[in-house]
């Protein structure tokens, strides 16, 4: 088995992994449901300096995600819905190929295109945020999405 296949078959692994993890976490949720999105931890860079972190609005993207919400998490973070279409495609394209004993050859192949794409993202995510918030005084995470969300 050459390199690229056995990272493929990890990264496959993995990600089905994180799949049931987080299908345990949401099951555990609506059981028992607890407070961490309504009131989420501040993020320590924009509390301290009032600027946005490359990772703010990551949790409310996710939880709008969750909640079909896509434009929503758009906003509040662009990797996450990035993210989630890259990984959920790459899943489902490779258990397609290896249920099918790989004769219907749909997988995703890794790349690292993929992570450069995403750095970019959370640059230009960071930027745009930042210049809206720093010169025109727009607060899209607060003022928008917590309306939405």
């Amino acid at each position: 088995m050459q390199q690229h296949e056995k990272e493929e078959k990890a990264l496959f692994q993995i990600g089905w992994s994180i799949v049931g993890i987080l299908t345990i976490i949401y099951i555990t949720y609506k059981i028992a449901p607890f407070s961490f999105f309504k009131n989420p931890t501040p993020c320590l860079v924009h509390s301290l300096l009032g600027i946005y972190c490359p990772g703010c609005g990551g949790t409310r993207a996710i939880f709008a995600l969750l909640h079909g919400h896509l434009l929503t998490s758009f906003i509040c973070h662009p990797f996450v819905p990035y993210t989630a279409a890259i990984c959920g495609w790459f899943l489902i394209s490779q258990t397609i190929e290896r249920a099918s004993s790989h004769r219907i050859k749909i997988g995703m192949h890794y790349r690292d295109i993929y992570l450069w794409i995403a750095l970019g993202i959370v640059i230009v995510n960071f930027i745009v945020k930042n210049a809206l918030l720093l010169l025109w005084d727009i607060d899209i995470l607060t003022n928008y999405t917590l309306s939405v969300i």
